[in-house]
């Protein structure tokens, strides 16, 4: 529910049309439980869980957006804001100013902003790319097929 709550106030603080709204909750919903799913049961890392449940979105919304003639780019991304790695992300950040900000430095620390760093940069990587291998496919697929 959190993560419905989350697209769609994505989707209305940036203007989408209210009749777009169903999809990318929807299927945001879904993928959010998924990568829930390969977190939990499956054993998978964060980058992997999120590249999961965006190649699903990507795989979901693809095609509707090219039926309904939706942008891809704001209900996709709206279906996954949800697994931006913020935490991550503002650890990172919280671990650069203790490091400029201290005379010492520990490796723990170095150590630490790093790891949270890569992790962040390997989520938002692995759900760029499995957003947008789907959409790829699915352009050439509509390109090869024959107009009536």
């Amino acid at each position: 529910m959190a993560a419905g709550i989350a697209v769609a106030c994505y989707s209305v603080f940036f203007s989408s049309p209210l009749y777009m709204l169903p999809w990318p909750v929807a299927v945001g919903m879904v993928a959010h439980g998924l990568r829930w799913v390969a977190l939990t049961d499956l054993g998978a890392g964060v980058a992997t869980g999120a590249f999961v449940a965006s190649l699903i979105v990507g795989v979901i919304i693809a095609p509707v957006a090219r039926r309904w003639h939706m942008p891809f780019a704001a209900v996709g991304f709206a279906s996954v804001v949800s697994m931006m790695p913020g935490v991550f992300m503002f650890r990172m950040a919280g671990g650069l100013v203790q490091l400029t900000s201290r005379s010492e430095r520990t490796w723990e620390l170095m150590g630490a902003t790093l790891a949270d760093g890569t992790t962040a940069i390997l989520i938002v990587l692995a759900m760029s790319v499995g957003l947008i291998v789907p959409k790829l496919v699915v352009d050439h697929a509509g390109e090869l097929t024959p107009k009536s």
